[in-house]
Formats: structure tokens, C-alpha cells, sequence
């Protein structure tokens, strides 16, 4: 039976495009009804879509593959957006006031709106996280209805290339998909693995991708920082291919050997592993030592970002590692070691429950952000065509037949007819000449009024006529 009611996700990474779509139960668990995945270390590298064609190819594959899945058809999908380029930006915005008044909405949308204004060369902002308001010398998380004379806006933009919001919209265009709602990756995956109490009392989180690690830094449930470094996993793989194989072999070889913390056992022999198919064989030493150097460097541009953040100090629940490349052995350990941070745990799964088959779940971090975004959806995703409201029929009215088409067999009928007609005309014709003598006869009225008023002598003279016959009476001439 066809599914009518669900919510659909698609996660655009740089080794893997998944699409996945489910149903949200009664105890808050989501049941997976479909899931997909295309290859994509052809058109996005670093988590940016370069190849545009590629790209909308791989979504309408998805789509397909999905579809065939829920045997329906999907409307809408919500998307995660990440990349390079993703970044916060700080912003101050401050009022002062002529007197001291309570802080309204309306003085705090206006504040909000001036953050928005900030000026950005060839940068979107994406999102913004209000930090605190400072009315005087107290911060508040909300301002509204507290009285001051001054106010000042802390807050932290969200922001990334232009190009990169452009071109993913580009591509669900051309594959005909609508965007239900663009969601900021890293914040969803924070949603989806962090607990409220780690939020609260301050952490970072981790997340190693294919070929980006995102730092997101949490405190007092506020997101205070957001960077993506241009290294992961895939950085790794690279380095051993160094060693004269293919990037898949490379992969195999550090998913099942990798040590980030190897230490060789006092032995005559150094401990060797094979490629898969057995064809080579290499040094444990040679390999995790290429290994360590890298994730050195990943982890020294991780602490050397939560420093500049200026919570370093302040992280009371440390760091959470997520993602695909952050289960080598031994991880955390170097973490702690490198970092001066004791507190350090993986989350390879999300906080919600998820039922799904288990050859499709991966319980390794790597799906963690797919799961957020389906969790966040809140619209049925089904494309549901509703049945076309049925329109009344209109029988077409019968033309009105001429008035002598009813007359057209009796003479005398026609006599009257016409009697009547030439009586109808007399009669507008008599109207006509009536209206025109009536027109004639108020313009002649109005005509004498005025000629009768221009010959009436003006006050002036007439004031003085009356007096000069007062003054000259007949009997004083006399």
C-alpha cells in the first residue's frame, strides 16, 4: 500500500548524496520507510556543489529511487546546507535612547533588522543566532519590557558564499524538486547528537566529514561559533595513497588499520596488514604513522579554532566527535592528549530513535546529519493531488427569438407591431425636443441673470445716490 504521509530528506556531502524519507510515530521515533545514496566525489568537493548537471542528475536518481520505495510520489524535501565557506560572523548592533523607556518589540525587530544590514562582499547571511541584548551594564537573553536608556544588540551571523545557496537552488530546479526548507547542516547535527545539559554547560562539537571538519561551540543552549576547516577524512586516504595504491585500497586500509595512537609491540618482526584482494602487504608503523601526522594537523587547526572562539576555557562538557572519519581507533585519546581537554566522547548515533533496517543503518556518525534533517521536517512531504472539484454543467439558453419571429404568419399582429414601433419612436422623439427646449429655456434664465446683474449699480454708487439726494432735497434748494 502506498504511502500518503511523510517527510523527506536529502544531505548533499563530498564522498555521498542520501536521500531518506519517513514517518514520525506517536512516541516520537522515526520509522524509515526509504532510503538512497549516489556517489558524489565527482561533483562536490568540500562540500560544494562545482558540477551543476552532476549534481541534479544524482537528486533526480534519488528521487526516483525513493518514489519507487513509498510507491508515491514526493512533493517536497527538506535540504542541508554546509560547505567551506559556512562561517559566524559577530555583530554588534547598539541604540541609544533619549530617555529611559521600556524596551519594546518593536525597538527589538528594529535592532534585528540593522543586523541584517551588516556588509558582506559576496557573502549570504544563512541565519542568525541573537546572542544577548546589554540594557546598561545587564545582559538579557530577552529585553522585552525591561526599562533603559540604552540597548545593545549581540549577534551571530550565519553566513557563506553566495554561490553556494545559488547553485544548490539551481540544481533542485533543474531536477524539478521543490525545497520544502533550507536547514544550516552543523545546527541540525548539533540538534540531532548533543543532549541539553552538554549545550548548556558548554562543548564543541566535532564533526569529521569526507573532506571538511565542522566546529560548533554551545553555551548556555546559544550557538557561539561556527567554522569549517578544508580537511578530513579523504585528507587521510590521500596521504596513504602516497604509498603507491588506489584511493579505494588507500580507504580500506585506514577504515580497518587505522590507529591514531599506534604504539609498536617489542617484537622482532614489525607487525604488517594486506591490501583486501592480499595482492600487498605494508608496515602498521608506515601506515598509522602517515596516519597520526595528519590527524595532528586536523586536531591542532580544531584547538587552534576553539582558542580564537574564546571558550576553549569554558567547554565544563568538553567535545563531542561525530561524523565518518571520527572512528579510527584511538581518536579520542589524541583529542585529549593534543587538545588539554579531558572530557571527550563519540557520538556515532542520534539522541532520537530511529527503526531502520540494520543493512542500512550505519551506526558510525556518518548518517547522524541525514537523521537531524528528517527529524527537523514538520510538513508532509507527499505529493497528494487533490481530485478536480467537479464544475455544474451549463446547459446553453436558448437565443431569444426576434419579436417578429413570432409574428411572421399573421398580418394583423404585424400591423400592431409596427404601429407600436413607429408610437415608440414619436414618443422619443417627442422626449428629445422637450429636453432641448427645457436645455434653451435654463440657459436664457441664466443668461438674464447675469446680464440683469451686471447693469444693477454697485454698492458704492448707490450708497452715494441715496446720500446726495439726502444732502440736495428739492425743498433746501429752494
Amino acid at each position: 500500500m502506498a504511502t500518503t504521509e511523510f517527510i523527506a530528506a536529502i544531505e548533499l556531502g563530498s564522498s555521498k548524496v542520501t536521500g531518506i524519507a519517513g514517518r514520525k510515530n506517536s512516541d516520537g521515533s522515526m520509522q524509515v520507510l526509504a532510503y538512497a545514496k549516489e556517489d558524489s566525489s565527482s561533483f562536490i568537493r568540500k562540500g560544494v556543489i562545482y558540477n551543476l548537471d552532476k549534481t541534479a542528475q544524482s537528486l533526480t536518481s534519488i528521487i526516483n529511487k525513493l518514489e519507487g520505495e513509498l510507491k508515491n510520489s514526493i512533493a517536497k524535501v527538506y535540504v542541508g546546507i554546509g560547505g567551506q565557506s559556512l562561517r559566524t560572523v559577530r555583530n554588534v548592533v547598539s541604540r541609544s535612547l533619549s530617555e529611559e523607556v521600556i524596551i519594546s518589540q518593536e525597538l527589538v525587530d528594529s535592532i534585528c533588522d540593522e543586523n541584517l544590514e551588516i556588509p558582506l562582499i559576496d557573502m549570504d547571511v544563512l541565519d542568525v543566532a541573537p546572542q544577548e541584548y546589554k540594557i546598561g551594564n545587564n545582559a538579557q537573553a530577552d529585553p522585552v519590557g525591561v526599562a533603559g536608556s540604552h540597548i545593545e544588540g549581540r549577534f551571530l551571523n550565519i553566513v557563506a558564499r553566495s554561490s553556494i545557496k545559488k547553485n544548490l537552488e539551481r540544481c533542485f530546479d533543474q531536477s524539478k524538486i521543490e525545497i520544502a526548507d533550507l536547514l544550516i547542516a552543523p545546527l541540525v547535527t548539533a540538534n540531532a547528537v548533543l543532549t541539553e545539559s552538554e549545550r548548556r554547560s558548554g562543548c564543541a562539537l566535532v564533526d569529521f566529514g569526507a573532506d571538511t571538519t565542522t566546529i560548533s561551540v554551545y553555551k548556555n543552549n546559544i550557538l557561539r561559533f561556527l567554522t569549517v576547516l578544508p580537511l578530513g577524512g579523504n585528507s587521510i586516504t590521500r596521504d596513504i595513497t602516497a604509498l603507491q595504491m588506489e584511493e579505494e585500497e588507500a580507504e580500506w586500509l585506514k577504515v580497518k588499520f587505522g590507529n591514531a595512537l599506534y604504539e609498536e609491540e617489542n617484537s622482532e618482526e614489525a607487525a604488517t596488514c594486506s591490501l583486501e584482494d592480499g595482492s600487498r602487504t605494508i608496515e602498521l608503523l608506515t601506515l598509522n604513522n602517515i596516519i597520526e601526522a595528519r590527524l595532528e594537523e586536523i586536531i591542532a587547526n580544531v584547538w587552534n579554532q576553539l582558542q580564537l572562539s574564546g571558550y576553549d576555557d569554558k567547554l565544563l562538557s568538553g567535545v563531542v566527535i561525530t561524523g565518518g572519519a571520527a572512528n579510527l581507533k584511538n581518536l579520542e585519546e589524541l583529542f585529549r592528549k593534543r587538545c588539554k581537554i579531558d572530557k571527550v566522547r563519540t557520538a556515532r548515533t542520534i539522541r532520537n530513535t530511529i527503526h531502520m533496517a540494520d543493512a542500512l543503518q550505519k551506526k558510525d556518525g556518518s548518517q547522524n546529519t541525514l537523521f537531524g534533517l528528517l527529524f527537523e521536517g514538520k510538513e508532509n512531504c507527499c505529493l497528494i493531488e487533490s481530485a478536480p472539484i467537479p464544475q455544474p454543467v451549463r446547459k446553453p439558453e436558448p437565443e431569444p427569438a426576434s419579436v417578429g419571429g413570432f409574428f411572421d404568419e399573421d398580418e394583423e399582429l404585424k400591423k400592431q407591431e409596427e404601429e407600436a414601433r413607429a408610437a415608440k419612436k414619436q414618443k422619443d422623439e417627442d422626449d428629445r425636443r422637450r429636453k432641448e427646449e427645457e436645455r434653451k429655456r435654463k440657459e436664457e434664465e441664466k443668461r438674464k441673470k447675469q446680464e440683469a446683474k451686471r447693469n444693477k449699480p454697485s454698492w458704492i454708487k448707490s450708497t452715494f445716490d441715496k446720500l446726495s439726494n439726502e444732502i440736495f432735497s428739492d425743498e433746501d434748494m429752494k
